[in-house]
């Protein structure tokens, strides 16, 4: 189009991806407050700035579809690991861990703790908490998931046994609070001790408070190794008896005696979509992070500390090292460090690269905020994919790698005008150069800035520019209720 209007910000000449999976093609992008106001040939028009983005690329905001942002929202809300490679929006409260509602004090049950921590922030209401989002407003928008654990850990007195009836009542009741608040569904980690004891019948009772309201079902599997197809199945189950949408976090085969295993996982999920709802997302790594459990390490080739509140000094080592330093078995050390996380070199890369490459996975970086020496998807998931898997192994295309980012979990998550570039979307932008972006974070170092971001736009307003974040927080609280797009 042609136009002689007025913007706050013409975005000039890019190679514009604007999120659908369709070709890149030139065209200057007017912004108008919060919105894209204009898309085409606006050499005529004026603005308060007009920025050369000629050879760059200018896509929608990245949406990181797996999260443990929660508290991040409030510590750091520059939001510098995300927005640093180029992410909008996230999505919080994955594996069953929430930062609402609760507010117990001193150090939560883990994994709850690797989102508290031992700071005061607290909510005893899930409504409370998204109020205080909106007080408070980060760079980024986020989107919410009421965590399982958080209400299994308040609600149920004996952890180590199947809810009762009372304690599933009060369960189902904050969930129906949250969702009323806002949340877009409810998240499980069933792998971890406090939920391990979960039935079927018990995450269905609370699935279908949130699936009545529109919500979906998120989940941690309850094993990713050795059983990990009848754990697809029961999550399959867990949305068939419910109606509710399923989100499958970051799909792996765990442990070396499993590699290969996602080859019989994916046809299973892609058999199930003909027939259900059914999403999945993914982190371009072959090592995950958790909270440290002695479990973890027989299945890990290697095991590096992430944090140690009893040894801080061993954030960053190996736990091998450290057993050897101390003369213990490194299971003995495991204990002598706790509480603590971990990072766990369990997966193939051979399994990595199928899962990306599955039609319709997106893009989680499950990255850890809190930790002393955190896995590098914190700061690099990204970039990883688009200067690695798709520049120079050549997965698929950077027109579908951004598609995968953006247009696709905005459907899957119900954002309504989020992961798109065309007039009357929310202007979520994110500007790299396409010959140059790569993650720059990795295990020794994992806190660095990706190369080749160069601005980063929420809502019209720019939050990372040359190299830093603005200190603008124009980020919000997506609800449910505000968002009417039926998901994906």
């Amino acid at each position: 189009m042609l136009t002689r209007e007025h913007f706050d910000v013409i975005l000039a000449g890019g190679d514009l991806i604007d999120g659908s999976g369709s070709s890149r093609f030139v065209a200057d992008v007017g912004i108008l407050g919060d919105h894209v106001a204009a898309i085409g040939d606006l050499s005529d028009a004026s603005a308060d700035e007009r920025l050369d983005v000629s050879g760059k690329v200018v896509a929608p905001g990245f949406i990181d579809a797996h999260t443990h942002d929660d508290r991040l929202l409030f510590a750091d809300p520059a939001m510098k690991p995300k927005s640093s490679q180029g992410v909008t929006t996230v999505i919080v409260g994955n594996c069953g861990v929430s930062l609402a509602p609760f507010s117990a004090p001193g150090r939560p049950k883990p994994p709850l703790d690797l989102i508290f921590g031992l700071d005061p922030v607290r909510f005893p209401t899930f409504s409370g908490f998204l109020d205080a989002v909106d007080r408070q407003p980060a760079a980024t928008n986020a989107a919410f998931l009421i965590g399982h654990q958080t209400v299994r850990v308040r609600e149920v007195v004996d952890l180590n046994r199947p809810a009762e009836y009372d304690e599933i009542l009060a369960m189902r009741s904050h969930v129906a609070e949250a969702m009323e608040a806002g949340a877009i569904g409810l998240s499980t980690g069933l792998f971890y001790p406090p939920a391990r004891a979960a039935t079927t019948d018990e995450v269905v009772a609370l699935t279908e408070v949130a699936a009545a309201a529109g919500g979906l079902y998120a989940t941690h599997l309850r094993d990713e190794g050795a059983k990990l197809l009848d754990s697809v199945k029961e999550a399959l189950e867990i949305g068939r008896r419910t109606n509710a949408p399923v989100v499958l976090s970051h799909h792996k085969a765990s442990g070396v005696a499993n590699h290969g295993k996602v080859k019989e996982s994916l046809p299973l999920i892609r058999e199930a979509r003909k027939s259900q709802k059914v999403a999945l997302d993914v982190y371009p790594y072959i090592a995950s992070s958790t909270v440290l459990l002695s479990e973890r390490v027989a299945d890990s080739s290697k095991v590096l500390i992430t944090w140690s509140e009893p040894m801080p000094e061993a954030a960053g080592r190996d736990l091998a090292e450290l057993a050897m330093e101390y003369q213990q078995s490194p299971i003995a050390m495991v204990s002598r460090l706790q509480p603590a996380g971990a990072i766990y070199f369990s997966m193939a890369e051979d399994d990595v690269r199928e899962v990306i490459s599955f039609e319709d996975v997106m893009i989680g970086s499950d990255g850890i905020p809190h930790d002393e020496k955190p896995h590098p998807r914190l700061w690099g998931t990204f970039p990883r994919i688009l200067g690695y898997y798709v520049r120079e192994v050549g997965l698929f295309s950077l027109e579908e790698a951004v598609r995968r980012m953006t247009s696709l979990p905005a459907s899957v998550f119900g954002l309504k005008d989020r992961g798109c570039i065309r007039e009357g979307a929310y202007a979520d932008i994110t500007i790299f150069n396409p010959e140059t972006i790569i993650d720059s974070a990795n295990f020794d170092s994992p806190t660095q800035p990706a190369e080749g971001i160069l601005a980063v736009m929420t809502n019209g307003t720019f939050i990372w520019r040359n190299g830093k974040p603005t200190g603008a927080r124009p980020g919000r609280a997506l609800r449910l209720r505000d968002q009417v797009m039926p998901k994906n």
